[in-house]
């Protein structure tokens, strides 16, 4: 047990010195951090939250999810919906691949490198309760951190439609923790607004 708790804990450093390098900043607490780093971060500690005796490939998973992603940029693709699902395929597989390496250094078999591979990658969502979690925190991480700075950029048709996607996506138990965020009053006004469409059948 010991030494798969230190192998954890080596590919999560890892892990964490990848997105370290990410030219793109945040801010928490007064502090700015790379970007992909808090992010990674956001998301262990949402996964904590939701499901504490997560799996060791979950754990992985949650915290790969973003790896180095700003080395594939969304302007690399066509600015349309099209291009957009392009992109976002590509950082299935390429978190995917980046997790691996970084999993087969520190000594990870090849089953459980697959199985991260397949969270990632969001594989089975609506049958496969590890994905569904994965899926879980990484709308909490955006409710809680990153509507409130997205609203003020894009029109609120389009807010609306993110997030009744969003919304769609997770689970009653994810959906439950999100209606408990400490949201800023026009981020809370958005959501409330878009779970008021969708059950108004618009």
């Amino acid at each position: 047990m010991n030494r798969d708790c230190s192998r954890l804990q080596a590919a999560l450093a890892r892990v964490d010195a990848a997105n370290s390098q990410d030219p793109n900043t945040g801010a928490f607490e007064g502090k700015t951090y790379p970007r992909e780093l808090l992010y990674g971060q956001r998301m262990t500690h949402w996964l904590a939250h939701l499901a504490p005796e997560a799996s060791e490939p979950l754990q992985l998973a949650v915290r790969c999810q973003h790896l180095r992603r700003w080395e594939i940029p969304r302007d690399r693709y066509p600015m349309d919906r099209r291009g957009y699902h392009q992109w976002r395929t590509a950082l299935y597989q390429f978190h995917a691949e980046k997790a691996g390496e970084i999993l087969r250094e520190v000594g990870y078999d090849e089953t459980t490198i697959e199985r991260v591979g397949q969270i990632i990658q969001k594989k089975n969502l609506s049958s496969d309760p590890e994905t569904q979690w994965l899926e879980d925190a990484a709308g909490l991480v955006f409710l809680e951190n990153y509507l409130a700075d997205f609203s003020r950029e894009h029109e609120e048709a389009k807010l609306i439609e993110i997030l009744r996607k969003t919304w769609k996506k997770m689970s009653p138990r994810g959906r439950e923790a999100a209606m408990q965020l400490d949201l800023e009053p026009q981020a809370r006004a958005l959501v409330e607004r878009a779970l008021g469409e969708e059950e108004g059948g618009e």
